[in-house]
């Protein structure tokens, strides 16, 4: 895998609390109970959020794991990804139903990954398709626990976990991207670019596929079509950007 940030698969899947959603959205949690005080707490004071993550403990005897989930996801957030863990490990421990306890243990994994701790994130990832390996969660574990793999340098197993993935959940556009990104490195760019193709189909459009494709194009002497790619990749790009300042 290449060093540069761009060149890397998306960043991983994690729960939404109850279920999966949009990814980019899923740090938008806020449980009842981190709700800011105004009369107390300046509403914009970020370093009042983890004071309050702090204060916000819960009982061994009375845990409710969906409550534990936000709160873990709050941690992520802020970025305090070893509390994060910690609230996952804790949550898939004392969860009564296996669901929540499998998607406990996918969002420990993505944690640790936000740490580069990659044997840990392999782990829980490990954990959480021990409970069911074709459930909801199973995809979006595969395709991290490829990701992790493949940092680790376990590369033939990120390829096979990445395959696992789209064959669980056919749809699973970021399965497809992140499976086409390692074929690509293997050098298979013909496999890869049906790969990336999937995943543009299923509604995953923007400037980093776009910008593999045309990579993958560029490995198979399709040029001219990896130019225009690269262009519609520039203009997504700057797109984004223009947002960002809005």
């Amino acid at each position: 895998m290449t060093n540069s940030d761009d060149d890397r698969p998306e960043e991983h899947q994690f729960s939404e609390g109850q279920g999966f959603g949009d990814a980019h959205d899923a740090f938008d949690l806020d449980p009842p109970e981190l709700e800011v005080d105004p009369d107390q707490v300046d509403p914009v004071d970020s370093r009042a959020i983890p004071d309050m993550l702090d204060e916000s403990t819960i009982q061994d005897d009375a845990i409710d794991a969906d409550a534990l989930i936000d709160v873990g996801l709050n941690y992520m957030s802020i970025n305090r990804y070893e509390q994060a863990t910690e609230t996952f490990e804790r949550t898939a421990r004392h969860a009564d139903d296996e669901r929540v306890e499998q998607e406990a243990w996918v969002n420990k994994g993505v944690a640790h990954a936000e740490l580069e701790e990659w044997d840990a994130a392999i782990g829980a990832h490990r954990e959480a398709l021990s409970i069911d390996e074709d459930s909801d969660h199973a995809a979006t574990a595969e395709t991290n626990l490829a990701y992790a793999l493949w940092e680790a340098g376990r590369t033939e197993q990120a390829l096979d976990h990445s395959e696992r993935a789209v064959e669980i959940d056919s749809r699973f556009a970021q399965g497809w991207y992140n499976r086409g990104f390692f074929l690509l490195e293997r050098g298979l760019a013909e496999d890869a670019v049906n790969c990336f193709d999937n995943a543009i189909r299923l509604g995953l459009r923007n400037s980093n596929i776009l910008e593999e494709k045309a990579r993958a194009l560029e490995e198979l002497g399709k040029y001219d079509e990896a130019e225009e790619i690269v262009e519609e990749a520039e203009e997504l790009r700057e797109e984004a950007e223009q947002e960002l300042i809005e």
